[in-house]
This record gives structure tokens, C-alpha cells and sequence, in this order.
């Protein structure tokens, strides 16, 4: 079961700092994350996700490949990797892998305008190692899907890695 950690930041560059952060330490295999998303409130109020994988650029490389490969069978690579490329898009584009979109915006509502969090769906953690790397960027801990006696016993974990954390 994954766990999931909303976390804000002061601006959208130490979020994505922290983004940078974890998949660093997922290539290490310290943390196995799902997804992990920065949300932005610009200052305007309107609310940005910044995307690790985008599954529409996915879809339409993989529907491109796969068109190319059955329009060969008729003669018509090019038309059949253009109708793949344009399918694989469209699916790409409806399908939603990860944390809820729509959830996210709602917790970006809350943030101030130029603000930033990071949404990270969690599979398993090397907590000894992470919570110090993570910790050291500051932030503030949104919302998670933790027990409150976990939640908590995170806070001080992050605290005693890192006292300037207000995690």
C-alpha cells in the first residue's frame, strides 16, 4: 500500500528541488515512489501541475510505434504511425496514473499565491535515509495518509534529522 505526502514550500524551485531530490533517491532505490507532482499557485491563484511523466507524450510514442509497426503490414507505415501517434495521445492525454489531479488542485487551492508543494505517492521508503535528505529543504507538512501517531512520529524524525524543519 503506498502512502501519500503533501508537503509546501515557499516557491516553486525548492519544490522541485525536492522533486529532484527523490528521484535521485528513488535511482538509489531508497524510496519507491508511484508519483510525485509539484504543484504550483502561481500568483495569479491559478494552480499549475508539474508533471514527472507525461502520459500523453507517452501515448503518442507509443501508439506512433504501434501504428508504424501494423501500417507496415498494409503498406502504410506513415499513415498508420499517424493515427497511432493521435490515438495514443488522446488516451494518454485522458488517462490519470498517480495522485488524483483533481485532489491536488484542491489542496493548491489552499496554498498562498507563489507557492509550491510536492505530492509524493510513496510505495516504501528507507525512512533513515530519506526523511534527512527531504528535511533539510524545510516545508510544511500539508496532509498525508498516515495515522496521526505516525504522522507524528514523522514530524519528529524529520525534526531530530533536521532541526530547521518544520516538517
Amino acid at each position: 500500500m503506498s502512502n501519500l505526502f503533501a508537503i509546501a514550500y515557499p516557491d516553486v524551485a525548492t519544490a522541485q528541488k525536492v522533486r529532484d531530490e527523490l528521484v535521485g533517491l528513488q535511482k538509489q532505490k531508497l524510496v519507491d515512489l508511484e508519483d510525485v507532482v509539484v504543484v504550483e499557485r502561481r500568483e495569479d491563484g491559478k494552480i499549475k501541475l508539474h508533471q514527472a511523466v507525461s502520459n500523453t507524450g507517452l501515448g503518442a510514442a507509443s501508439g506512433a510505434l504501434w501504428g508504424g509497426v501494423i501500417g507496415l503490414l498494409f503498406f502504410m507505415p506513415f499513415l498508420g504511425a499517424a493515427v497511432g501517434g493521435a490515438t495514443g495521445a488522446a488516451v494518454g492525454a485522458s488517462t490519470d496514473t498517480g495522485v488524483d489531479d483533481n485532489f491536488m488542485r484542491q489542496v493548491g487551492e489552499k496554498l498562498e499565491p507563489g507557492k509550491a508543494a510536492v505530492f509524493a505517492l510513496v510505495r516504501s521508503a528507507t525512512q533513515d535515509k530519506v526523511i534527512p535528505a527531504v528535511a533539510q529543504f524545510g516545508g510544511e507538512l500539508l496532509q498525508t495518509s498516515l495515522s496521526q501517531d505516525e504522522e507524528e512520529h514523522l514530524r519528529e524524525i524529520a525534526k531530530a534529522a533536521y532541526p530547521a524543519s518544520t516538517l
